[in-house]
């Protein structure tokens, strides 16, 4: 059970309790970012799909979210509770709006840092309707009495509050309406064990192959009334770091490019002109990731190095440098991480068109 007054238990009324505002995240380059910006945000609704049937990629996820569904609705009982996790970009947003569509239920939105106090989410969850999906975005950052708050919540659907201090205290359970909770989060392990046991349904969402890719560009292409053939959205595709988030973002720097300077319609020259204009080379790296394996390579002579000492070369934060740079340079195999530091391979020497040391 937690304490709370009156103004505590109604305080998620405000424009926290519906993910309205949440905290602003430090800013990275557009070229990278799988974060969406205020500018991007109504287009990218447009182009998400609204059902599994229309959903591109993650066949493995798609068929068993469709069989999970099916069932539950067959019974006439909510959906069990599920968790999405994943690098950003891949699609987790999207598919908590997709559950609550093929559910036929109403998707309330929110985030694990808006969610300050216990009394914002008692608020947020006395107000939900029979049937409804609550989504929490980086659902890993609810504080930890908030967590504990949600756990009888998401097992048996009622809030125990203690109201007053002192002799006057008071006991009081409040019953919830049975609901669905989506949990979106970037960072599994920072998910505690009784947080993460309380999910019936968990997937980790794979980065897309060049194929899932060009399908889902082509369908956006067809969204934004662009003129684009096969072998362009095959070349956005392979740019676009295996994300989706970035294959549509390249779409429409693509199209402005076509629209200024090719008539708007979009070949695979076009596409391949645009985007070397952009500074995405045929890997999907921008010109900070060539900075970083020209550092590497060039400036340290391929020697391991920390990574302060990178973020210093390449005039950029540290932790900007691990959590958005550092994955796909990883995943290419352009650098390893060694006990002595971060150190650029053969590939990256090769890929800078620089001879290795000797």
């Amino acid at each position: 059970m937690w304490e709370a007054d009156a103004d505590d238990l109604f305080a998620g009324s405000s424009d926290r309790g519906n993910g309205q505002g949440a905290p602003a995240e430090r800013q990275v380059p557009r070229a990278v970012t799988t974060e969406l910006t205020s500018d991007d945000i109504d287009v990218e609704r447009s182009l998400r799909p609204q059902s599994l049937a229309e959903y591109c990629g993650q066949e493995r996820v798609v068929e068993n979210l469709s069989v999970l569904i099916q069932a539950a609705k067959a019974r006439g009982e909510t959906l069990d509770h599920v968790i999405f996790s994943g690098p950003p970009g891949l699609g987790k947003t999207t598919l908590a709006g997709i559950v609550a569509n093929e559910m036929g239920a109403k998707l309330r939105t929110t985030s694990g840092p808006a969610i300050e106090r216990t009394g914002d989410l008692a608020a947020i969850l006395t107000n939900l309707e029979e049937g409804d999906v609550l989504f929490v975005d980086e659902i890993h950052r609810l504080n930890h009495q908030v967590e504990e708050v949600l756990y009888p919540a998401m097992e048996d659907f009622f809030l125990d509050i203690v109201i007053g201090k002192g002799p006057a205290a008071r006991s009081i359970r409040l019953d919830v309406p049975r609901f669905t909770l989506v949990g979106a989060t970037t960072r599994t392990g920072l998910l505690t064990g009784p947080l993460r046991d309380r999910f019936g349904i968990s997937y980790r969402l794979d980065y897309y192959s060049v194929a899932d890719l060009s399908r889902i560009v082509q369908r956006s292409a067809t969204i934004l009334g662009v003129s684009l053939d096969a072998d362009a959205s095959a070349e956005i595709a392979s740019r676009s770091r295996g994300t989706p988030r970035l294959a549509n973002r390249l779409l429409k720097r693509v199209r402005d490019y076509a629209q200024v300077r090719a008539g708007g319609k979009i070949t695979w020259k076009v596409a391949a002109e645009a985007l070397s204009f952009f500074e995405i080379d045929e890997l999907g790296l921008d010109w900070m990731d060539i900075k970083i394996l020209q550092a590497l390579a060039v400036t340290f002579r391929g020697r391991p190095v920390g990574l302060s000492t990178v973020a210093s070369a390449v005039a950029e934060d540290p932790s900007t440098l691990e959590d958005v740079y550092e994955p796909y340079l990883l995943q290419q195999g352009l650098i390893v991480r060694t006990p002595q530091g971060r150190q650029a391979t053969l590939a990256a020497f090769e890929h800078l068109g620089v001879a290795p040391p000797v």
